[in-house]
């Protein structure tokens, strides 16, 4: 039997919330499974999963370091998800079996190292296949992603669009994250001749401009500082601008750090200036990675606390707009319905026929956007101005 859909990493912290969410929103009549090397393990969240009330998934016994054990559960499934990172250390064989499968693929990946290798080792095959690899589907990138399509879409696309994104959050790193984070640090030089590479290799529109921008200032109304933010999510954007006209003929992202305070922006960057030199150095660097287990976790109660709020101000022509992307616990309880719902969109949703490595907003866009507004994350149109006296609508 194939599966609609095969979560790999469904015992780990992440992939644990994931399945909980997914074993209770399948639709009627869906089949999944969860793979993962433990089948005593795999017991344990399939009995945790159906004494919640949820549907009972199949267990498939796969370990990531066997090439021959995930091309089984590819070729088992219409759609592979993994939580197992970090992903520069094990996320490639999943890829690379879904890619040669020809059937869907998401992963919670924030590391652009990874994503620019599988798509120089992978995207022609996926193409070939019909595979479609989406990377970054929790927390990255998807409130940016789709919260600029959200943003676009209201927007003529026959004129030059400028948008920038201000994030505030509170959110408590897991374990996953912060190993992903150091491993960033520690191999800048190698994911700049990736970078590098796949720029070489990758066709470009010809007829549209598309980039991104940004430098610390001031944020809007003079409410703090705006501080670029060098993550993985304008790069998920900027794709999905040259990949998409409604974005005009050119376009311009700028993501930001909304940072309220001075004294909040120097202890910031002497925080991230400290990882970043720490990680350089293998001693301290393996000393700060056995700080935290990948599988370690905040707390419900201190996941509970934790929001985001990301204002997106645009311009087009004469044009303004500022929209928001709200929601709770967006690194964790917030990224399994984001991920489960991707899932359950790439399964039975009508979706544009695309392949290769693409994005959230390309593969899904409006459908993931119903699937998620309101519940898991918040899109609303704030304040809205049209050239002429005509065209102005008022805060919402």
């Amino acid at each position: 039997m194939v599966s609609d859909i095969t979560l790999l990493g469904a015992t780990g912290y992440t992939g644990g919330l994931t399945a909980d969410y997914l074993g209770s929103h399948l639709p009627d009549g869906a089949t999944w499974s969860i793979a993962g090397r433990s089948r005593a393990k795999l017991e344990v969240a399939a009995d945790r999963i159906e004494a919640a009330g949820g549907v009972r998934p199949e267990l498939v016994e796969a370990d990531v370091t066997d090439a021959s054990s995930l091309r089984g559960v590819a070729e088992g499934t219409r759609v592979l998800v993994t939580t197992v990172g970090p992903y520069l250390k094990h996320g490639e064989p999943a890829v690379k079996a879904a890619a040669e499968a020809g059937i869907a693929y998401l992963d919670l990946t924030g590391e652009p190292q990874f994503v620019d290798d599988m798509w120089l080792k992978h995207h022609a095959t996926a193409v070939a296949s019909g595979a479609r690899l989406v990377h970054a589907a929790g927390f990255d990138s998807v409130p940016y992603d789709l919260g600029v399509l959200y943003t676009v879409q209201q927007l003529p696309d026959d004129v030059p669009i400028t948008v920038n994104a201000y994030l505030r959050a509170g959110i408590t790193p897991s374990g996953g994250t912060f190993h992903s984070a150091i491993g960033q640090f520690s191999s800048f030089r190698e994911s700049a001749k990736l970078a590098k590479k796949r720029r070489a290799s990758e066709e470009r529109p010809a007829d549209r401009k598309v980039r991104g921008t940004g430098r610390l200032g001031r944020a809007p109304h003079d409410t703090g500082w705006a501080v670029p933010l060098p993550t993985i999510d304008p790069q998920v954007v900027l794709r999905s601008a040259r990949a998409l006209p409604t974005y005009g003929p050119e376009f311009t992202y700028g993501h930001f750090a909304h940072v309220r305070t001075t004294r909040m922006l120097a202890a910031g960057a002497v925080g991230v200036g400290a990882l970043a030199v720490t990680a350089q150095v293998p001693p301290l660097r393996k000393l700060l990675l056995s700080r935290m287990d990948p599988g370690d976790g905040p707390e419900q109660a201190q996941r509970e606390k934790a929001w985001f709020k990301l204002d997106l101000l645009a311009q087009a022509g004469g044009d303004t707009l500022h929209t928001r992307v709200t929601g709770k616990d967006p690194g964790y309880g917030g990224t399994a319905k984001y991920l489960g719902e991707a899932a359950m969109s790439l399964a039975f949703d009508d979706l544009p026929d695309v392949s290769g490595q693409t994005t959230t907003a390309v593969a899904m866009g409006q459908a993931l956007i119903d699937r998620l507004n309101p519940e898991a994350m918040k899109f609303q149109t704030c304040e809205e101005h049209r050239a002429g006296p005509d065209h102005h609508r008022g805060a919402v």
